[in-house]
């Protein structure tokens, strides 16, 4: 099938733009018909992206189902995929008819809120699909307008902070990596990311306000596209937006920023900082490393604080990405493996958590740990979703969990055993938090009046989660599923930059002599 790629990326912005030019009222008939077009809408777009599974070939390591068109001013229209970037992509569209699934009992605004999600589902697509740098950059700041909005209109009481908080934080961040893109551009003549990444970018030292910079243009370009990335994912100390934007989020807000928007930081570093300076990357490793060790002690330290669930889940998630930049600056097999695969798992796990928090917080409209206990002697179903996910998120043997945290962890070992040391006190912590927070909610005698007549999931509930569940289970005992896909890929990577990450260790030996 030709134009595979745009026909998945446009597809929920086809059906937003028929709910906004042809649904009109707010009456019960029409928030339904808004609701089924978005499910519908989001179904068919992961019932196609299928076909670019079946159709992606692992052992080729380019880009595959390439689309390229004249864009505005002589700019590209360019999509395509490798194996880092395919699995993101059917990674949303799994998770949005879920998520539209979970926000069917949403009754303020409901056209304009699945307008919002389908718009922001085909911007999320594009940036894994973009081979184009003001292609990416477009799409990847458009993401943040409809995450703006739904936070903003559908949050809770302190949504405009939280909203103009998330926005200005990650905008302000990505300034400095157009700035860098914009010298991309001037540098190399082109703005195709394939091209791109067989560009050798100097990496001269440069002298700047009386200091000599070490990687010089390599390194000031890594810095700018730093600024973006590591708040997007994000990374200690620049994370102090996210717990605001969950608290604030609806459930299903915080669903895709968990599952999908953070993860658009750690492919960023994947398709950008690696590949294009890989000096830099070198010279940076250990101030990488050091950061992710401190967001996943810190953080997880932070997480068991917590009185209000989503927040408690949303340190996790920051713990957790530790893992994953960590994974990507061990440079080798395993660190990146368990990067991506950490994601990827990450994905549903972390969705899985904040749609568990949604369940309890529609019957009892609170999210205050205290407010809880006893629910398993009522919700017997949910106690045992709400385990098998707090199992995996420890990162439980036979959960996809363990896989992302393993590999990650084997890989820091093979670079610096100290970093993988104080990381894996990691595991520990996360334990602590998560199995605390199980016990206060879901065990311990029913005494509180108002949970006694609390109600089990419902079927709907029931068939949102039993996809999560299925994926979780089976990447944990069958993770080969996702490493065949990406490993020739992430050999390829590293085979072209390790040249000159051996070059850069030399010059570094070198001058420490």
């Amino acid at each position: 099938m030709e134009n595979l790629l745009s026909i998945v990326t446009f597809l929920p912005l086809i059906a937003a733009i028929i709910l906004a030019l042809f649904l009109r009222g707010e009456d019960a008939a029409a928030q339904r018909a808004a609701k089924w077009l978005a499910l519908f809408a989001t179904t068919a777009t992961f019932l196609i992206s299928l076909a670019v599974y079946m159709q992606f070939d692992p052992a080729n390591t380019g880009f595959q189902m390439v689309e390229e068109y004249a864009w505005i001013g002589g700019l590209t229209y360019k999509m395509g995929v490798d194996g880092i970037s395919v699995l993101f992509v059917l990674l949303t569209t799994f998770l949005m008819p879920l998520v539209i699934g979970a926000s069917w009992k949403v009754e303020s605004r409901v056209k304009e809120y699945m307008i919002t999600f389908l718009v922001l589902e085909t911007l999320m697509i594009a940036v894994f699909c973009a081979l184009d740098l003001i292609l990416f950059y477009v799409v990847f700041e458009g993401g943040l307008i409809p995450m703006f909005l739904i936070i903003g209109i559908w949050g809770g009481k302190d949504r405009i902070y939280a909203s103009f908080k998330f926005f200005l934080y990650t905008f302000l961040g990505s300034v400095l990596m157009l700035v860098a893109m914009i010298f991309m551009y001037m540098d190399a003549g082109t703005t195709d990311i394939p091209t791109l990444l067989h560009h050798e970018f100097s990496s001269t030292p440069i002298s700047l306000l009386g200091f000599t910079i070490a990687g010089g243009a390599q390194t000031l370009m890594f810095l700018a596209f730093f600024a973006s990335l590591a708040v997007k994912l994000p990374m200690w100390p620049v994370h102090t937006w996210l717990p605001d934007a969950h608290v604030q989020a609806p459930t299903a807000g915080s669903v895709v920023l968990a599952a999908i928007l953070l993860k658009m930081g750690g492919y960023g570093f994947l398709r950008f900082s690696l590949p294009m300076f890989p000096v830099a990357s070198e010279l940076l490793s250990g101030f990488m490393l050091w950061l992710s060790v401190i967001a996943i002690i810190y953080t997880s330290l932070v997480a068991m604080m917590q009185d209000d669930m989503k927040k408690l889940i949303a340190y996790s998630s920051v713990a957790h990405m530790g893992f994953v930049t960590m994974g990507i600056f061990a440079f080798n097999q395993q660190g990146l493996d368990g990067a991506i695969f950490q994601m990827l798992s990450h994905g549903f796990i972390s969705g899985a958590l904040f749609l568990i928090v949604g369940v309890i917080y529609d019957r009892m409209h609170t999210r205050e740990i205290d407010a809880y206990g006893g629910l398993v002697v009522r919700m017997p179903a949910y106690a045992l979703v709400f385990m098998l996910f707090t199992m995996a998120n420890v990162g439980l043997p036979g959960t996809s969990g363990f896989v992302g945290e393993f590999l990650t962890l084997v890989g820091i070992f093979q670079t610096n055993s100290t970093v993988a040391f104080f990381a894996t006190t990691g595991v520990i912590l996360s334990a602590s938090y998560a199995l605390w927070l199980y016990r206060r909610i879901v065990f311990g005698d029913l005494i509180k009046e108002s949970l006694k007549s609390i109600k089990d999931m419902e079927a709907r509930e029931k068939w949102i989660f039993a996809p999560l569940v299925v994926m979780t289970l089976l990447l944990g005992v069958y993770p080969a599923l996702v490493l065949d896909l990406i490993g020739p890929s992430v050999t390829a990577l590293l085979h072209d930059i390790e040249p000159v990450l051996a070059a850069a260790r030399g010059t570094l030996a070198t001058v420490a002599h």
